[in-house]
C-alpha cells in the first residue's frame, strides 16, 4: 500500500528559549533594547533617578531601535513615587492644523491583506509626508525630566549621543527589521540611502562580529539638543530643519505645529483591583477597555498558582465583549493586524519612583521617511485615523486619535508603587498587559515565570490567537467561542505583544523582566 503522508504544521523554532530576570535592591530598568537598558543603568549610577533614566533610555532608543520609536514619534507614560501621586504623561498624537481630510480619498477597496478599513489612494495615510502627525516624543521626554529629574539634560542625553555616533548594530535582527520595511523605505531617498545600502537591506557578516551603521544626521541632531536644549526640536535650528524638509516633500506639518507642541500631565485613572490600585493612562488610550475587562473578570476563578482553562476562557469572553463595546462606541484605534511596532520601557530607582513609558512611530519604521537635514525618522500617525468621513475616529485637523497604549503602575495597600509595566504591539497590547499583570499580581508568579508563561491574544470582538503551548483543553474551549489560530510565540511573525515589567517586593527587593522572544530586550539591575 502506498505511503500517504499528511505534512504536520510547520514550526520555525526547535529550541527552548529563556530569558533571565534582573534582580537587585536599588534601580531596575527594562527595555526592548539592551543598549538602552545599559544607558538607563549608567544614568542611575551617575546619580539620576527613574525620570532621568527613562528619558535617557527613550532618547537612546532613537538610535538603537529606530523601527519602533524615536524623535519623530509620540507616546504616553505613567509616573508614581514617594511624594509623587500617580500621573499620566500625555505626549500622544495630534494631527497637524493643515491636515485636509479630502487629501485621503479611498479607492473603494478594503485593505484585506492587513487593514480593517478602506484603502487610501497611494497609501498616503500609511507612508510618506502626509502621514505625519506632530512629533511629540521629545516634548514628552523633556517634560518628564524637567518635572521629576535630577540631572542636567546634557548628562541625560550623553548615552544617546554616544550610541548614535557609534551607530545601529548591523546584526541579523537589524537585517530582519529593515527587510520588513524595505519595499517602502526604497521610495524615500534618505531612508534608502541609510537603510538600503546598494539598494538592499544590510546583511550581517557570515563570520566575525557585526559592524555598525550610521543613521544619517541623527547623531548631530541629538548632540544639538544636548547643548541647545530640548525645545530646539520645536523652536530652534532642529525645528527649522524639520519644517524645511517637510515643506519640500509636500507635507502639511508646519513650523507652527512644532512650536505649539506641548506634552501635558493628567491625573492617572486609578481603579481598585484585588487589594491593589491600578493607575491607568488618562487620555485617548486603552484604559476604558482595560477597566471594562477588569469588571467582567471580577467574579471569575482566580484561584491556583497559574490561570486555569476556565480563567482563560472567561478572559477571552471578556476581551471579546470589551472590544465589541470599544469599537461600537469609540471606533477603530488602528487597523487589526497592522504592523504596529511600538516600544515600552520600565524603570524604578532606589527611592521607589517608577516610570512606565510606551512610545511609538506607529508602524514599523513609521512613515518610512527619514528627514535628511535632521536624521529624524517620522511617525505615520495619520494611520490611527479612520479614512471614512463621519466615523468616530475620522481624519481631521488638530485632532487626537484613539490609541492602544496602556502603560500602568500598580500601588500596594499602603499606596506604594509596586508594579510598573506595559507592552508594545498595537491592538495586542491590552491582552498582553492584563495577562502579565494577572500572572504576577493575582496568581503570585515570579516575574521571570510570568514572562515565560503562554498567553492568548484577543484583539477584536470575535476570534482569538492561542500560543500552541497552552493546554489542549484551553485551545478546544477557545474554538467553541469562535475562530482560533494556534501559533508559535516567535521573533517573527509577531503574534503577541511584547511586555516588560518591574516589580518592588514588600521587602524592598526589585525584579525586572522583558519579552522572552524579543532578542535585543533586557532587564538590568544596579
Amino acid at each position: 500500500m502506498p505511503l500517504t503522508y499528511d505534512p504536520p504544521a510547520h514550526t520555525s523554532q526547535h529550541w527552548h528559549v529563556t530569558k533571565p530576570a534582573a534582580r537587585g535592591r536599588r534601580g531596575v530598568v527594562a527595555s526592548q533594547s539592551r543598549a538602552a537598558a545599559e544607558a538607563g543603568i549608567a544614568i542611575l549610577e551617575a546619580g539620576g533617578n527613574a525620570a532621568d533614566a527613562a528619558s535617557g533610555m527613550a532618547f537612546a532608543l532613537a538610535a538603537m531601535e529606530p523601527w519602533n520609536s524615536g524623535l519623530g514619534g509620540i507616546g504616553f507614560a505613567q509616573v508614581a513615587g514617594p511624594g509623587i501621586p500617580a500621573q499620566t504623561l500625555d505626549f500622544g498624537p495630534v494631527s497637524p492644523r493643515g491636515l485636509d481630510p479630502g487629501a485621503f480619498p479611498t479607492t473603494g477597496r478594503m485593505k484585506l491583506d492587513l487593514f480593517a478599513w478602506p484603502e487610501v489612494v497611494g497609501d498616503r495615510n500609511i507612508h510618506g509626508p502626509l502621514s505625519f502627525v506632530i512629533p511629540s516624543s521629545v516634548a514628552g521626554y523633556a517634560l518628564l525630566q524637567e518635572t521629576h529629574g535630577r540631572l542636567p539634560v546634557a548628562d541625560v542625553l550623553a548615552p544617546a549621543v554616544a550610541l548614535a555616533k557609534r551607530g545601529l548594530p548591523q546584526d541579523w535582527f537589524t537585517t530582519l527589521k529593515v527587510a520588513n520595511s524595505a519595499s517602502v523605505l526604497r521610495l524615500y531617498p534618505e531612508s534608502a540611502r541609510i537603510y538600503l545600502p546598494n539598494g538592499l537591506p544590510p546583511v550581517t557578516p557570515y563570520q566575525g562580529s557585526p559592524g555598525f551603521m550610521r543613521l544619517g544626521a541623527l547623531a548631530g541632531t541629538l548632540e544639538r539638543l544636548q547643548h541647545a536644549g530640548l525645545r530646539d526640536f520645536y523652536e530652534g535650528e532642529v525645528a527649522a530643519a524639520i519644517a524645511s524638509d517637510v515643506q519640500e516633500m509636500g507635507g502639511v506639518l508646519s513650523a507652527a505645529d512644532l512650536a505649539g507642541c506641548r506634552a501635558r500631565w493628567l491625573p492617572a485613572v486609578s481603579v481598585p483591583w484585588r487589594g491593589r490600585t491600578l493607575h491607568l493612562s488618562n487620555g485617548l488610550t486603552a484604559a476604558p477597555t482595560f477597566r471594562r475587562v477588569m469588571a467582567l473578570m471580577e467574579g471569575e476563578d482566580w484561584s491556583g498558582a497559574e490561570p486555569s482553562t476556565a480563567w482563560h476562557l472567561a478572559f477571552a469572553r471578556a476581551m471579546q465583549a470589551a472590544y465589541a463595546e470599544r469599537l461600537e462606541g469609540l471606533g477603530e484605534s488602528e487597523p487589526r493586524g497592522a504592523d504596529s511596532c511600538t516600544t515600552h520601557l520600565t524603570v524604578c530607582d532606589a527611592d521607589g519612583m517608577m516610570v512606565a513609558m510606551t512610545t511609538t512611530l506607529l508602524s514599523s519604521m513609521g512613515s518610512r521617511v527619514v528627514l535628511p537635514r535632521s536624521g529624524v525618522l517620522m511617525n505615520n500617525g495619520v494611520m490611527w485615523f479612520d479614512p471614512r468621513p463621519g466615523s468616530p475616529n475620522a481624519i481631521a485637523p488638530n485632532r487626537r486619535p484613539l490609541c492602544n497604549m496602556s502603560p500602568l503602575i500598580a500601588t500596594d495597600e499602603a499606596g506604594r508603587p509596586a508594579i510598573a509595566m506595559g507592552a508594545s504591539g498595537g491592538r495586542r497590547i491590552l491582552a498582553s498587559v492584563f495577562q502579565m499583570l494577572s500572572y504576577v499580581a493575582a496568581f503570585g508568579m515570579e516575574a521571570e515565570a510570568a514572562a515565560h508563561h503562554p498567553r492568548l491574544d484577543i484583539s477584536g470582538p470575535e476570534g482569538s490567537t492561542a500560543d500552541r503551548r497552552l493546554p489542549a483543553a484551553t485551545i478546544e474551549g477557545l474554538a467553541a467561542l469562535g475562530p482560533v489560530e494556534v501559533v508559535e510565540h516567535a521573533v517573527l511573525p509577531v503574534n503577541f505583544a511584547c511586555p516588560n515589567l518591574v516589580a518592588i517586593a514588600p521587602d524592598g527587593g526589585r525584579s525586572g523582566i522583558t519579552d522572552v522572544m524579543s532578542p535585543w530586550s533586557a532587564a538590568l539591575a544596579q
